[in-house]
């Protein structure tokens, strides 16, 4: 969907047995520490690609005291921050303040990039996986409806940044 021109060194990906979180981007100032995404509860493809859209949004741009990522501030993310904004709020798992964290915007721009991904990826095996959720209704996921105009601007994004290595089928 995107190539990324960096000099940024590989960042490790670390399987892990846990059942407290589907994945992990962890990350210090400005550096990757690594990704963790657990190999428990069937969400791999969906983790990983979550934690993948934390480590661009990061690396594009963040704001150490303010802990601001780029999907919150950078031009490069204004439409898809106005259609991100239709989305149905989805009721997660948990108290209060987990589901005012699951609704920041980097936590949503994540959600959005991994369905993105899933919706896109021209894989049989992966878009199956994506229909399961939506048939499930999951929480962390949306309907292919709703969810087709974000898809086009997460899309668009990427396009702004530079970073788009294929010509996109975008809807008009």
């Amino acid at each position: 969907m995107h190539g990324l021109l960096s000099d940024l060194a590989p960042v490790p990906v670390r399987a892990t047995a846990t059942i407290t979180e589907a994945g992990a981007y962890r990350f210090r100032m400005k550096d990757p520490i690594d990704v963790r995404v657990s190999r428990l509860g069937g969400r791999v493809a969906l983790g990983f690609l979550h934690e993948l859209g934390h480590l661009l949004d990061h690396q594009v741009f963040y704001e150490r005291k303010t802990r601001t990522w780029a999907s919150a501030v950078h031009v490069a993310f204004g439409s898809w921050r106005t259609a991100a904004a239709s989305l149905e709020r989805r009721e997660l798992p948990g108290g209060r303040g987990r589901q005012r964290y699951f609704q920041a915007t980097h936590e949503v721009w994540a959600r959005c990039y991994a369905q993105t991904v899933l919706l896109r990826s021209c894989d049989a095996v992966l878009e199956q996986q994506l229909r399961k959720l939506q048939d499930e209704d999951d929480a962390h996921v949306w309907s292919a409806k709703q969810f087709e105009p974000v898809a086009v601007e997460v899309e668009r994004v990427f396009e702004r940044l530079g970073l788009t290595q294929l010509t996109l089928p975008l809807a008009a």
